[in-house]
């Protein structure tokens, strides 16, 4: 599965961003998707995941009620919206899949390329 992430921006602080990562392939439906960030000298971290179908998510404790993660299978998508940021949320973002299961790790075989999240005070 191939995945590209847009979405990202210059927003203030308190905006709202919605990232989506496209996937190609038929069997995106057998891929939980996660959500990670890595800001400039630190390492890539967990953010959201959802379950192949969108009946689980799982979210980073820094994100949780900040930050809703859906996907289309449908259409081949997965979102993440972003409420309420704040500037320790710059970083770029990526979307990444792994086969069956969500985990929190960085364990995921496929990866987009970032985009580039970046909240102002």
């Amino acid at each position: 599965v191939q995945l590209q992430a847009s979405g990202g921006g210059l927003v203030q602080a308190g905006g709202s961003l919605r990232l989506s990562c496209a996937a190609s392939g038929r069997t995106f439906i057998s891929y939980a998707i996660g959500w990670f960030r890595q800001a400039p000298g630190q390492e890539r971290e967990f953010v959201a995941g959802i379950s192949r179908m969108g009946g689980s998510t799982i979210y980073a404790d820094s994100v949780k009620g900040r930050f809703t993660v859906s996907r289309d299978n449908a259409k081949n998508a997965v979102h993440l919206q972003m409420n309420g940021l704040k500037p320790e949320d710059t970083a770029v973002y990526y979307c990444a899949a792994r086969w069956w299961t969500v985990v929190i790790t960085t364990e995921y075989g496929y990866w987009g390329q970032g985009t580039q999240v970046t909240v102002s005070s």
